[in-house]
């Protein structure tokens, strides 16, 4: 008698641990479909871009000798990936080097060719941000540049950033024409410049009119 009655608590036990699990494996797979039918019925991220999505380049993070932001607040997300220096960036992510010029990623299928981005040209002054320029294959610089083409020659694992070992045809900024620029954004609190610096934008000033002698 004791060994049936041990046989049937058992047998009993057995059954109560089948029924737990039974309820568990339920329990998560419909967890699982629940948070399948959440993320497929989840709005796709819309972004409204106007002036005011773009401010003093110095309240940006500064990643290497750019500057981040997100439009999204994903901004963790962002520089992730900036101080990755490879991988796609999400969506929301702003990059620039310079006051004047920057790049959004845009939503998913905004433009193949572009790998997602819209390019803008900026009109900087104390009063704010106007935006002059902006597109994908269509957009080009002051200067003539078209910024997707140069911004295609970026190797595949780099998200169409230029950076001096990605692949892309050397700019007539150094870094230190670059940081010099940064600091001179009319939106932001003045900063000093080093020497070396103000011999920086000298230079790049008598590029940008050209030699008088040459004329």
């Amino acid at each position: 008698m004791l060994i049936g009655r041990a046989e049937l608590m058992r047998k009993r036990i057995a059954m109560a641990a089948g029924v737990a699990l039974a309820m568990v494996v339920s329990g998560c797979a419909q967890e699982s479909g629940e948070a399948e039918v959440e993320a497929a019925t989840a709005e796709p991220v819309s972004l409204e871009i106007s002036e005011a999505s773009f401010g003093c380049i110095q309240d940006m993070t500064a990643v290497r000798g750019f500057f981040v932001s997100s439009l999204t607040g994903d901004l963790d997300a962002t520089v992730a990936v900036a101080n990755a220096e490879e991988g796609v960036y999400p969506v929301g992510s702003v990059v620039q080097l310079v006051p004047t010029e920057a790049m959004v990623k845009r939503e998913a299928g905004f433009s193949d060719v572009s790998h997602d981005w819209e390019f803008f040209e900026l009109g900087v002054s104390p009063e704010g941000t106007t935006i002059d320029v902006r597109g994908t294959s269509e957009a080009v610089n002051r200067f003539g540049g078209n910024c997707l083409t140069c911004h295609l020659q970026a190797e595949p694992q780099y998200d169409l950033i230029c950076e001096q070992t990605h692949g892309c045809d050397p700019i007539p900024v150094t870094p230190v024409m670059a940081r010099a620029i940064q600091k001179t954004d009319p939106r932001c609190e003045p900063m000093e410049l080093t020497d070396e610096e103000t011999q920086a934008l000298q230079a790049l000033a008598a590029f940008a009119v050209g030699d008088p002698d040459e004329e």
